[in-house]
């Protein structure tokens, strides 16, 4: 596989934890500007995955690259997060006393003292920032609400925000559904439909009704390797897959 015009390239990843095998010779590769999506029953490694990509976990083996040249299993955690990789977990983790205005701030100033962020005046470059990543996240009339009133589905969305303030190259995104009512799941399949058009994704998601909506790629995992990839329809008839997942 060339890692040429990839924006995530694993090949040949394993690991183990006490003797089992989370990841099996895993090979995954995500072109730049795709979004794609991960499904798979509990314990495929989904999350294991993830925790390789961002450096939370180390693999025994196998090639893992960044952006076509960088070797993520020779950088740290702290690291890579610099380099342009972004995760948000399935829980948001939005600060709840703050305006979502604020939190935005935050975000876009990771670095920077917090107390400097919180009463310094916006810039007009930054303000401008905050207001193009609301209008995305669909948050632009709460601007000014207290983080502790959004409703469950537009903490995600902050949280979504917060990450793109962070100018991620790549997004990784658990299960952002989980919880959300039918509306907010599908406004989420179109806000992560726009973000995918100038970044690269890769979405965990469990439903698969979400799934179809967001219309892209699916890789379907089991026990640390790929079992199936393709269309929605295609991975979703293969008769593997049915068995291990789907016919539960």
């Amino acid at each position: 596989m060339e890692r040429a015009g990839t924006i995530l390239y694993l090949d040949g990843v394993s690991v183990a934890f006490d003797g089992f095998k989370a990841i099996q010779n895993l090979s995954f590769v995500l072109k730049r500007g795709e979004m794609r999506a991960i499904i798979g029953p509990n314990g495929a490694g989904k999350t294991t995955m993830m925790d390789i990509v961002t450096g939370k976990t180390r693999p025994d083996e196998g090639d893992v690259y960044f952006n076509g040249t960088i070797d993520l299993t020779r950088h740290d955690e702290a690291d890579i997060a610099t380099l342009g990789i972004g995760r948000k977990f399935q829980k948001p983790t939005v600060f709840e006393s703050l305006t979502v205005a604020d939190n935005l701030s935050l975000a876009l100033a990771a670095p920077r003292d917090v107390f400097s962020v919180l009463f310094a005046r916006e810039s007009s470059g930054r303000a401008r920032r905050i207001d193009e990543i609301l209008e995305i996240v669909r948050l632009g009339h709460r601007r000014e609400h207290v983080a502790a009133n959004l409703s469950h589905g537009q903490k995600q969305w902050l949280e979504i925000g917060m990450l793109l303030a962070q100018d991620p190259k790549l997004l990784l995104v658990d299960e952002p559904v989980a919880g959300m009512t039918d509306a907010e799941t599908e406004e989420t399949a179109r806000l992560l439909r726009e973000i995918a058009a100038t970044h690269s994704v890769v979405v965990v998601e469990h439903d698969m009704h979400f799934v179809r909506e967001l219309d892209v790629k699916v890789t379907c995992l089991h026990e640390g390797s790929v079992l199936s990839e393709g269309s929605l329809d295609h991975v979703s008839s293969d008769k593997r897959v049915i068995e291990v997942y789907l016919g539960r």
